[in-house]
This record gives C-alpha cells, sequence and structure tokens, in this order.
C-alpha cells in the first residue's frame, strides 16, 4: 500500500483528490495538512467523503510526518511547495505538485509570471513535467513531478499531433479556451460569486495569463522550436470544465487528420479521439479523467478547428495527478481512474 500526505487539502483540487484516492486500491492517505483547519475531521469538512476517511484530521505541515510517506501531494497555492519539496525529496519521498511551481523551465520566466522570486531553482533540473501522453517514460523515473495546469492540457493535447507531424505553422496558433467556474479555486472573491458569473461570460487574461508560458513551453517541444501563440481564456457559467477551440492553418491539407489524431492517441488510455464531424461537450467528461477530442476542417480549406474538453479539476489537475503516481509506481495508469463521466 503506497503511504500518501497531501498539502493544503481544503480547496477544490485537495478534495478532487481525496475523492479519486478514496476508490485507488493501492493507495492510502495517511497525512493531510491545512493551517487554518488542523484538528478539523475531514469528513466533517467534506460531507461527501463520510465513510471513507473517518478518523484523519488536517494537521499542521511537519516535513518529518511528511517525509515519512512514500509520495506527497501538493495541492497548494504557487509558492508554497517550494519551501518544502527540497527537504522531502531529500527523506527519499516523491513529491507530485498540483500547482504551478515546477512547470516552467526557466525560473526568471516564473518569477515574472508569479510576481516573486523562484524558492527553489536548484530543484528544477529534477522536475518532470507531468503530461503521461509526452513525458511517461521520464515520469516513470522522477521523483519530483510538476502536474500541468488545466488549460495547458487541453490545448496542448489538441494541438500536439499537428506540431509532431510539422504540418501546422507553428507560428499562428490560436487558443479560445473557456473555464468552469471552479477553476478560480474555493477563496472567495467577488467574480465567482454566483450572481457575478450565473448567467454571464467574459474573456480575461487577454493581455498575458499565467498559462500562456506554460503552454508555449510544450508546444516549442513539440514543434521543435519557436512558436507563436494567442491564448485568450474565458470565464463561463458552470461549476466543473475546459472547452478549448483551436485554431491551426495547416500547410498539407492531403493528410488524413482524423487518422493523424487516432493514431496519435491510439494507445493513451485517457485521450478519446471522437468520430470525424463530432463535437465535444463538458458534461462528457465531468467527473472524468478524460480528454476527448474532434478534428475538423471547415469547408476544406486550410484552417483546422480542434475541440479538446476536459473535466479541469480532474484531467487537469487531480486526476492527472493519480495517474502519474500510477505510473510512478509502476502500477496499472487507470487505477483508481477508471470510471465514466456525469450525466446529467
Amino acid at each position: 500500500m503506497i503511504k500518501v500526505g497531501i498539502v493544503g487539502g481544503t480547496g477544490y483540487t485537495g478534495v478532487e483528490l481525496l475523492r479519486l484516492l478514496a476508490q485507488h486500491p493501492q493507495a492510502e492517505v495517511a497525512v493531510i495538512t491545512s493551517r487554518s483547519e488542523s484538528g478539523v475531521a475531514v469528513a466533517d469538512m467534506y460531507p461527501n467523503l463520510r465513510g471513507h476517511y473517518d478518523g484523519l484530521k488536517f494537521s499542521v505541515p511537519d516535513s518529518k510526518t511528511l517525509g515519512a510517506c512514500d509520495v506527497v501531494f501538493f495541492a497548494t497555492p504557487h509558492g508554497v511547495a517550494h519551501a518544502l519539496a527540497g527537504e522531502l525529496l531529500g527523506a527519499g519521498t516523491k513529491v507530485i505538485d498540483l500547482s504551478a511551481d515546477f512547470r516552467l523551465q526557466d525560473a526568471a520566466e516564473w518569477s515574472k509570471w508569479y510576481g516573486q522570486p523562484h524558492g527553489a531553482p536548484d530543484l528544477l533540473p529534477d522536475a518532470v513535467y507531468g503530461l503521461p501522453e509526452v513525458n511517461r517514460e521520464k515520469i516513470r523515473q522522477a521523483r519530483l513531478i510538476a502536474v500541468p495546469g488545466c488549460y495547458p492540457t487541453a490545448t496542448q493535447l489538441g494541438f500536439l499531433p499537428l506540431l509532431e507531424a510539422g504540418i501546422a505553422d507553428p507560428l499562428r496558433l490560436i487558443a479560445d479556451c473557456k473555464s468552469g467556474v471552479s477553476g478560480a479555486g474555493r477563496g472567495a472573491a467577488v467574480g465567482s460569486l454566483f450572481s457575478e458569473a450565473g448567467e454571464n461570460m467574459k474573456a480575461y487574461g487577454v493581455k498575458g495569463h499565467r498559462h500562456l508560458p506554460e503552454i508555449s513551453q510544450g508546444l516549442r517541444r513539440a514543434a521543435g522550436g519557436e512558436i507563436g501563440l494567442t491564448f485568450v481564456p474565458h470565464l463561463t457559467p458552470m461549476i466543473r470544465g475546459i472547452h478549448s477551440t483551436l485554431y491551426a492553418n495547416v500547410v498539407d491539407t492531403s493528410v488524413d487528420l482524423q487518422a493523424l489524431f487516432e493514431k496519435r492517441y491510439a494507445d493513451e488510455p485517457f485521450v478519446d479521439v471522437m468520430p470525424a464531424g463530432s463535437h465535444p461537450e463538458t458534461r462528457s467528461v465531468r467527473g472524468a479523467n478524460v480528454c476527448r477530442i474532434a478534428v475538423h476542417r471547415p469547408q476544406g480549406g486550410d484552417l483546422v478547428v480542434v475541440l479538446s474538453v476536459i473535466d479541469n479539476l480532474v484531467k487537469g489537475a487531480s486526476g492527472q495527478a493519480v495517474q502519474n503516481l500510477n505510473i510512478v509506481f509502476g502500477l496499472d495508469e487507470r487505477m483508481g481512474l477508471n470510471h465514466a463521466g456525469l450525466l446529467p
């Protein structure tokens, strides 16, 4: 049994991690921390987990206690993992970080976007970007895994086949993305209030969003060179879900795009390339660790439209974290995750 610790278990990604691990046959949550909720029983804060974590209480983070775990997940705001990750790695504990702390390989770039110095630049060479569809073999050997963000997951998976095949113009990429309100986190904010977000949709971060450098970093790797990306996120009046509508110009219109995508993801358990002409819906992946993709070439022209949907809290966060756990510990990648989405 894998002994699991969770730092920062009171947010949406934390409770989603608990929900998924509750049905994992090889993982046991031994420690869960929260400075503000220390002493509170998990089942009292989250009644949906009653009967699954009886006796488990939040505690103040302690490196010695966490270091006794086989793996520690960080479901924390940016900057927190910087302070503890090195000590845990030194104790032989594997670290899977759901925050943005180790996603960018350039510490100066991270500081630019997150407004503070990078707290652990010495650990960046050890950090493996946890997108299994790209880095599976590196993840198997990793000590420190940076779980991708939600927008970056949906966007990269949609663009990868085109860029890897070298048929898309890498300098003219557009990602028009929509997110549910849970993507903003559990903290109180005016923009997330029901009366503000309900029956409303708005763009934000057009000038620049923190996920932009992460997406660009991954797409440069896929393209083997520089890329030009316009990324525009939107807030939509739903709780869960990411819908990415992606645009790229192809230089060879003779390529069978449906076959290209199906071949690229044929062996990927959590990417579903839908039949030609499909329009994937966010509700079809709600609660599931699945990215559903459809590829279109409207009017047979050189513009390709890729539709990519995920649950931002599952394949976009906690589910992908558990997927990485399975890979690191040599388990079936689908363990604890092979369930259907929720409808309606």
